[in-house]
C-alpha cells in the first residue's frame, strides 16, 4: 500500500512492478487528480507552455494496465499498526502488508486577510494562471524557489511584482548571499520590485498574493501511529521507519546522509523520484542503502539551472565562480573546509554537474 499519489508515490507503484511484484498494490491519494509532477506549476504549466496532460507521471490507462488500485478523493484517517491497516475517511479500513507513507509536504500559511495564492496542487497552478492574466499587480512573500518562479512567469504576463523578502537576498539560506544577489540582479533586470528585510504587509497593495515561504512536513498520520517523526518521518538507509513494515519517502521523509553525516529532509523533484523508485525495492527486501545528493533545478527568464548538494545555512567558507556571471553563464562552488560540498551551473549544460558531483562526493578540494 502506498498512502500518497504525487510523484513519488507513483514511482513507487511503477518501481514495484519493473522489479516483478505480482501482488496487490493500493495507490491512495487526497487529490482527484491522477499523480502529476509538481515543478510545472510555478513553470511550464503556469505560464502556459505546458498541456495538462504533459505534467502527469503516467497516462490515465497506465494503473489500470498494470493492475493498480488508484483511488483518488480518498483520504487516509487513521492508521493500526498492530492490525496492518489503514483507515479512509469513507470509514473503509484496508490491509497491507508493506506501507509506503508519501505524504508528502504542505505550504506554510500567512496569517493574513484576503485572497492568497499558495502552489502546490494543479488547481492551484489553474487559479494562479487565472490571476495573471489580468496583468494585475502582484506581490509575493517569499524569495524563495517557487516565489522566484512566479515572479518570472508574472512579468511574463506583464505584471508588476514586488517580492517581500526577511532576508537581505533572495534564496540566502540555500544559496548564500552571493549567489542569491546574482538571483536579485536578474529579476532586477526585467523589472522586480525586492524588499529585502520586509514581511509582507498584513494588507497588502496588489491586485494578486502569493505565499512562498516554504512547506512543512505531513506527518500527522505517522505522529498519531507513534511513528518516529524529527522534521520528517524518521527513516533508515532503506528509508525504513521505526516500524520495519512501514516505509516513508519524498518530502516526509528524514533520511540519513553519510556524506553530510545529518538526516537531510529534501523538498525537490530528484528527490520524490529517487525516493519512491529506492523505497519500492527496499520494500520487496532488497538491500538498499538511499544516499542521493540533493539535487533541484529551476528555469527564470532565459536562466535554466542545476543545483548539488547541501551546507546548512552559512555553513560554508566561500563561493568559487567559473566563467561568465554577468553573461548567465557559470558554475559556482560552495568550499567547506577545503572542501566543495555543493555546485551548480547557471546555462552550462554540456557538463551540467558532473565535476561538482565528483568533487563532493570525493571531498576533494577544488582545482586552481
Amino acid at each position: 500500500m502506498i498512502v500518497g499519489a504525487g510523484l513519488t508515490g507513483a514511482k513507487a507503484a511503477e518501481t514495484l512492478r519493473e522489479e516483478g511484484f505480482t501482488g496487490q498494490i493500493v495507490l491512495i491519494g487526497e487529490e482527484t487528480e491522477r499523480p502529476y509532477e509538481r515543478p510545472p506549476l510555478s513553470k511550464g504549466y503556469l505560464l502556459g507552455d505546458q498541456e495538462r496532460d504533459a505534467v502527469h507521471v503516467h497516462d490515465a490507462q497506465w494503473y489500470d494496465k498494470n493492475s493498480v488500485d488508484l483511488r483518488l478523493g480518498q483520504r487516509v484517517v487513521g492508521l493500526d499498526r498492530a492490525a496492518h491497516e489503514v483507515e479512509l475517511d469513507s470509514g473503509e479500513r484496508i490491509r497491507y502488508d508493506k506501507l509506503l507513507l508519501a505524504t508528502g509536504a504542505s505550504p506554510r500559511r500567512l496569517p493574513i486577510d484576503g485572497d492568497v495564492h499558495y502552489v502546490r496542487r494543479l488547481e492551484d497552478s489553474d487559479r494562479l494562471r487565472e490571476a495573471l492574466g489580468s496583468g494585475g499587480s502582484v506581490a509575493i512573500a517569499g524569495a524563495g524557489w517557487i516565489g522566484l518562479e512566479i515572479a518570472a512567469a508574472a512579468r511574463a504576463k506583464g505584471c508588476p511584482v514586488t517580492v517581500y523578502e526577511p532576508a537581505p537576498t533572495p534564496l540566502h539560506a540555500v544559496l548564500g548571499p552571493e549567489i542569491g544577489g546574482f538571483f536579485a540582479d536578474l529579476h532586477r533586470a526585467e523589472g522586480v520590485e525586492f524588499r529585502f528585510g520586509e514581511s509582507l504587509p498584513g494588507k497588502p497593495n496588489a491586485d494578486v498574493v502569493v505565499a512562498g515561504i516554504g512547506a512543512r512536513p505531513n506527518t500527522e498520520l505517522a505522529e498519531a501511529a507513534g511513528l518516529t517523526v524529527e522534521d520528517g518521518i524518521v527513516v533508515d538507509a532503506g528509508l525504513r521507519t521505526s516500524d520495519p513494515d512501514i516505509y516513508a519517502a519524498g518530502d516526509v521523509a528524514a533520511v540519513p546522509s553519510t556524506q553530510y553525516g545529518r538526516r537531510l529532509r529534501v523538498e525537490h523533484w530528484g528527490n520524490a523520484i529517487a525516493g519512491g523508485q529506492a523505497a519500492a525495492k527496499s520494500m520487496l527486501g532488497n538491500d538498499i542503502s538511499y544516499d542521493e545528493l540533493p539535487y533541484f533545478f529551476s528555469d527564470q527568464y532565459d536562466v535554466g539551472m542545476e543545483f548539488t548538494g547541501w551546507f546548512a545555512p552559512g555553513g560554508y567558507d566561500r563561493v568559487v565562480t567559473r566563467g561568465d556571471v554577468a553573461g548567465r553563464a557559470f558554475r559556482a562552488f560552495w568550499i567547506a573546509d577545503g572542501r566543495v560540498v555543493a555546485g551548480m551551473h547557471v546555462n552550462l549544460w554540456d557538463e551540467g554537474l558532473g565535476r561538482a558531483r565528483e568533487l563532493i562526493h570525493g571531498g576533494l578540494p577544488l582545482d586552481d
